[in-house]
């Protein structure tokens, strides 16, 4: 009785408070410290693959049907590697989006509590990946320079749906991809806990972007609504083709400018990613973040 009489913009708030102090009551509940429930002392066993082969960006391809076994493991892990190097890169981001979004905010509100709460699970994820990477033995992959220095833009200047979009673009997209992964008994076991781990924290994290991307566009005008919509496609557009650095053909020992020709061609990969996004794509359209020109840009990334 007493919400009935709270004014529409308090009772969203109440409402705001509640799904925080949920996430807060998951988090307490259900949360991995990967510094003990990784195996990180065991050797790397080479006759796992470092992701599922079907991800590979060779896959189904010529190329990957020449390849021996090993070879095929060896791309494998380096791909899973540059894929967690793209996640350290872009949770940078992402962590410092929110603690920016939230620098002014009372620190007594559930809210607040949980923006630091997911910014404390990024932290913990990010050295997971680290840690995975160096495991699986590869190099610290990074973005292009010119990728960098937009993502440098990108969290100085993206503010509202832009910012919370994009992060839930990238997201979205580890979590299909980490599923699978987790499950398949022919990738690493440590790899697999790493998935596991990354999977169940995201969910609480997708839940907290997807209602503040709705609350944040709910009022916004023509104009800003089909600038962000712009700026959400960019972002996921330099995410999604940063994910595999074509460094990783040259560290599994294959001819780099071959694999990248055929990886640029593959349809499965292509056909992978569509499908794995298209959740994704449905919510982005209910938010009518869908506009021309963003369209124009998910195709281009292959993710619609």
């Amino acid at each position: 009785m007493a919400s009935s009489t709270l004014r529409p913009e308090d009772q969203d708030r109440r409402d705001e408070q509640d799904v925080a102090r949920r996430l807060l009551d998951s988090s307490a509940k259900l949360s991995y410290d990967p510094a003990t429930e990784v195996d990180w002392d065991t050797p790397l066993d080479k006759d796992f693959h470092g992701a599922s082969p079907e991800w590979s960006t060779l896959y189904g391809t010529a190329y990957w049907n020449e390849l021996t076994d090993a070879q095929r493991k060896e791309l494998t892990r380096q791909e899973a590697a540059s894929v967690a190097s793209t996640g350290i890169w872009f949770e940078m981001i992402l962590q410092q989006m929110v603690l920016r979004d939230i620098y002014t905010t009372d620190a007594t509100d559930p809210r607040f509590q949980w923006a630091l709460t997911e910014i404390a699970d990024e932290c913990r994820h990010s050295i997971m990946f680290a840690r995975g990477a160096a495991k699986l033995g590869a190099p610290a992959y990074r973005p292009r320079r010119a990728v960098v220095e937009l993502g440098r833009a990108f969290k100085t200047l993206a503010f509202g749906e832009a910012a919370y979009a994009a992060i839930l673009v990238a997201e979205e997209v580890l979590d299909v991809m980490q599923r699978d992964w987790m499950r398949d008994e022919r990738v690493a076991p440590f790899v697999r806990t790493i998935n596991n781990i990354h999977v169940v924290e995201e969910s609480r994290h997708m839940k907290f972007a997807r209602d503040e991307t709705r609350k944040r566009i709910r009022n916004a005008g023509p104009l800003r609504r089909q600038l962000n919509a712009f700026v959400i496609a960019v972002a996921s557009y330099f995410i999604v083709t940063s994910m595999v650095n074509r460094q990783v053909y040259e560290n599994a020992g294959l001819d780099t400018r071959r694999a990248v020709a055929e990886a640029g061609a593959n349809e499965h990969h292509k056909s992978l990613m569509r499908s794995s996004c298209s959740g994704l794509m449905e919510f982005l359209a209910s938010a009518r973040l869908l506009t021309r020109p963003a369209l124009a840009l998910y195709k281009r990334a292959n993710l619609i």
